[in-house]
């Protein structure tokens, strides 16, 4: 079947390990379904596994890929959950210490079929097509969590938004608009900052700018880049939820006597489980807001979208179709 796949890793030039071409078609084990992939989203974590991140050299070739829609084995409409935890395992599925992502021990979604356990299917409502569909098990679930579960957050609340444009960033200011919440952000970048604007932000401000309140919580994917900025824009018990690090993970100050002084939450957040992916596919449903797409482009051009993620000129979802 055709497949996007990592034949090789590489530091400084990720792409030159990725493959457009043919792998084998997918057997699916007891418990498990095929899906016949319709559209499938980047993440910047397809990136890190062509730099060799989170990937083992003895897993390759690996087809790439977290997220996708499309037909099950009964021709339903189906979201494919990207958390694949142990058999045993029972609970929240983030939690599983032997959890995985497609992509990283089984074989990603840029291909014609995937194979996932039968309970990572969730049913797509017609009023979604598939390419916004396959945005959400990723980046918008990643969102969902790290402001409704993780965060607790609530309608009046204030929260900013770090590094508006990728497509966490951009769900986020989406999800947290449409919950009630006040939402500022943040872009180094003046057009990222329109585009935010547009997209429900209720304010903007250049990476590290002073705002003119304190905030309830931050929603921070940026890591040490934006970490100080952060911790001084909370107000006094207030939280950073936490779910990545793309300029870094080093800090050059932690900001430790501001955050016990001020008794601030650090909350970690990880991806989300099977249930909050058809919580926020129904609010998605129920609402009428949509995922924000960069681009659509086929599967046998995925080269093209990879390039234009690693540049950092995208604004939302990466999305490819079969």
């Amino acid at each position: 079947m055709f497949a996007v796949y990592a034949e090789s890793f590489s530091t400084d030039d990720p792409l030159s390990g990725l493959v457009v071409g043919e792998r084998p078609d997918p057997v699916a084990p007891d418990g498990w379904t095929t899906v016949t992939v319709k559209a499938a989203s980047l993440n910047h974590h397809d990136l890190w596994s062509l730099r060799g991140v989170g990937l083992k050299e003895d897993a390759l070739p690996m087809i790439l890929g977290c997220d996708a829609a499309g037909l099950d084995e009964d021709g339903n409409e189906v979201v494919v959950h990207a958390v694949v935890s142990d058999p045993g395992w029972r609970g929240d599925e983030t939690l599983d210490p032997r959890r995985s992502l497609l992509s990283e021990r089984h074989q990603g979604t840029f291909a014609d079929r995937v194979v996932v356990p039968r309970g990572n299917v969730v049913p797509k409502p017609a009023s979604l097509s598939f390419e916004e569909a396959a945005c959400l098990p990723t980046a918008w679930l990643t969102a969902y969590r790290m402001l409704f579960t993780q965060g607790g957050l609530k309608a009046g609340d204030t929260i900013l938004v770090q590094g508006a444009g990728g497509g966490v960033a951009t769900a986020l200011i989406a999800l947290g608009r449409a919950a009630g919440l006040r939402v500022l952000a943040t872009s180094r970048d003046e057009g990222k900052r329109a585009k935010a604007l547009e997209l429900g932000a209720h304010e903007v401000y250049e990476s590290g700018a002073r705002l003119p309140v304190k905030v309830d919580a931050v929603m921070e994917t940026v890591g040490r880049a934006t970490w100080s900025h952060s911790v001084r824009s909370l107000r006094p018990g207030g939280r950073i939820v936490i779910s990545g690090t793309t300029s870094g993970p080093r800090l050059d100050d932690a900001e430790l006597t501001r955050i016990f002084f001020l008794q601030l939450s650090v909350i970690g957040s990880t991806m989300g489980t099977r249930d909050e992916l058809a919580s926020l596919v129904t609010m998605l449903d129920a609402t009428g807001l949509r995922p924000v797409i960069d681009r659509v482009v086929p599967m046998t051009e995925a080269r093209e979208g990879f390039a234009a993620m690693a540049a950092g000129e995208v604004f939302g979802k990466v999305v490819l179709t079969r």
